[in-house]
């Protein structure tokens, strides 16, 4: 994927040095509509005045755009901030950490994701059977339903089940499927792909994806029962290592 010169340019304009900020949200995983926005994600790292001082620097910064037709948002938490979440077993910060879709990067990024390897725990596997079941309620309840919804309720399954059993993040559907095989997604995809963001479903269909993902979530469960991954994270000493470094190295 060719990375927008817009994009790139929204990062270099950010207020505080970017660690990295990546492409998250359907360009990620594998399905975006003509009409997506880009949801942009990443990190960036408070100059040490602005974190030991009464004034301190905003630990998120949230921004929306459109730029000459092309939608985006960028949301970058402070490294610390960042660092925490990655031992809290949470699953978004590592997607983002590991989109390949980068929009820019340093050194400390390359090292980053070498370390958070560490933070990988057979837990994640309760953020994405979280995160499954709140998908599937939203798509659920949705009247007429929509594609988009269930997509991401297979897409988390099916990253959460991949992550118990190699301990590596895939957040794509399409590369997901390779190896799942499930017949319906190539269909889901290219409609997703073809149509706009509110594209709807035939009710008739649903009672067959009722079934695969109550079988997925099962998988899931089984996947994470039977992982070899450790029970809590060992990467604290080197996330802090770093961060100390990182926050030295810019005053």
């Amino acid at each position: 994927m060719n990375i927008d010169a817009r994009l790139k340019q929204e990062a270099e304009a950010q207020p505080y040095p970017l660690l990295f900020a990546t492409i998250s949200g359907a360009h990620l995983y594998g399905f975006p509509s003509p009409d997506s926005d880009y949801d942009l994600r990443g990190v960036h790292v408070l100059p040490t005045r602005e974190v030991v001082g009464l004034q301190t620097g905003r630990e998120t910064i949230e921004v929306s755009k459109i730029e000459d037709g092309l939608e985006f948002d960028l949301v970058t938490h402070d490294v610390k901030k960042f660092f925490g979440l990655l031992l809290k077993k949470n699953g978004y910060v590592l997607e983002q950490l590991y989109s390949p879709l980068i929009v820019t990067a340093t050194p400390e990024h390359a090292e980053l994701k070498e370390i958070a390897k560490g933070c990988v725990t057979k837990f994640h596997a309760h953020h994405y059977l979280g995160f499954a079941d709140n998908q599937w309620k939203l798509f659920d309840k949705e009247r007429p339903r929509r594609v988009k919804p269930l997509l991401y309720v297979f897409r988390v399954v099916l990253t959460g089940i991949h992550l118990m059993r190699t301990g590596t993040i895939e957040a794509n559907l399409v590369t997901l499927n390779e190896a799942f095989k499930l017949p319906f997604i190539a269909e889901l995809v290219e409609r997703k792909l073809a149509g706009p963001e509110k594209g709807t479903l035939e009710e008739g269909d649903i009672d067959r994806y009722r079934v695969e993902y109550e079988r997925l979530v099962g998988e899931l469960e089984a996947a994470r029962e039977a992982s070899r991954l450790p029970e809590s994270p060992s990467a604290a000493p080197a996330l802090n290592d770093l961060l100390i470094r990182l926050r030295i190295g810019r005053g």
